[in-house]
């Protein structure tokens, strides 16, 4: 992936290859610049994440899609963009696939002391590979949180390791090889069900340790013979198949749910109120997931933009009482309908409504009504 986002059509082969050639080059020297520790203790990824995102980042804007794009709808765009990375990820593959051999890891296994100048040419074409397939898929995971109006300022931290999950599917190990079964022909489907088996992070969060975890899942390239079809080329296309897929889906339901947020937010005659019944529902059954954290946190955000409303006292709530709800119920007079509606959609943003979410609901409805 260049500096500028993909945007060559797929019968550009020639200016395609040219591209991935250029970054090839580039980050060939950016390899060179790197010591064997930065190789073996995972050093090398904080580094690269500065370089692939520094600069590209502020030309890839929302702005910059809306101009290239315009009138195309988010989903339309995402499909493209994963499928243009994943061609250039293949022509990469291919570029690098005669020059990779066992030769390959033993000399990543055996850098010990060597210097960049020294470092043997096989293990910088290994390197190259990686930090090419790398980057590639970081930028797409980041044109895609763009796509979807998902904001990240990644000079947060949380954010930046926001970016780092998705886009190597950290801690999702499951969905990314469920994936897999759906996205990527049947006969190659154990050769990359494997590359996503290898010792999926579930815990650390640092980059070098992701760095380390890349270095030895990229290393199944050579480890693994493939008659007839080069390993690089046939790994590379499919992992940035998933990746971007999964990076879709995760970045796709945030984007739902900041949605509904803003759609109850804009519709609320009671938004203090709406907030409280709205974590009621959530705590109703002992089990916060994901979503229902994602729409209280998009929640409370636009509640405070629409209607400048802040409920300190809810911020300080450990385990909501649910009489405490009931008594701000009745202290309202109006017609308090909507926040049954309202009790309906935070139930559901995870799925099927549980049994005590409806006992929740049904106690609303009555209160709501007899209001």
């Amino acid at each position: 992936m260049t500096e500028s986002p993909i945007d060559v059509d797929d019968s550009e082969d020639d200016v395609a290859r040219a591209d991935v050639e250029r970054d090839r080059a580039e980050l060939r020297e950016f390899i060179k610049g790197l010591d064997a520790d930065d190789v073996k203790s995972g050093g090398w990824f904080s580094k690269l994440v500065a370089h692939a995102l520094n600069s590209y980042t502020k030309k890839v804007d929302w702005q910059y899609f809306k101009e290239k794009y315009d009138g195309v709808p988010a989903d339309g765009i995402v499909e493209q963009r994963i499928r243009m990375a994943s061609r250039y990820a293949a022509l990469e593959g291919g570029l690098s696939a005669g020059a990779y051999s066992a030769a390959v890891v033993a000399t990543i296994g055996s850098l010990g002391g060597a210097s960049p100048l020294t470092m043997p040419a096989a293990a910088v074409t290994f390197m190259v590979d990686l930090a090419y397939i790398t980057q590639l898929q970081l930028r797409l995971a980041y044109d895609i949180s763009v796509l979807y109006r998902i904001p990240l300022d990644l000079d947060d931290p949380d954010d930046l390791w926001k970016l780092v999950r998705v886009a190597f599917t950290i801690k999702t190990g499951e969905l990314a090889r469920e994936g897999v079964t759906k996205s990527v022909p049947f006969v190659v489907r154990p050769l990359v069900k494997r590359f996503y088996s290898r010792d999926v992070l579930t815990a650390a969060r640092a980059l070098p340790v992701v760095g380390k975890y890349l270095l030895q899942r990229n290393a199944i390239k050579v480890g693994i013979p493939l008659v007839g079809i080069p390993l690089a080329v046939v790994l590379n296309r499919y992992t940035t198949l998933v990746a971007g897929r999964h990076a879709r889906a995760v970045f796709r339901n945030e984007a739902r749910v900041i949605e509904l947020a803003e759609r109850m937010s804009s519709s609320s005659r009671y938004p203090q109120l709406m907030l409280w019944v709205a974590w009621l529902v959530i705590t109703a059954d002992n089990k916060i997931r994901d979503d229902e954290t994602l729409l209280m946190k998009h929640l409370v955000r636009v509640v405070r933009d629409q209607h400048q409303v802040v409920d300190g006292q809810l911020a300080n709530v450990v385990d909501i009482d649910p009489s405490d709800v009931w008594k701000r119920l009745e202290a309202e007079s109006g017609d308090l309908t909507e926040l049954i509606e309202v009790a309906d959609r935070v139930a559901t943003v995870d799925g099927d409504l549980t049994a005590r979410e409806k006992e929740v609901i049904a106690e609303l409805r009555s209160r709501c009504r007899r209001t």
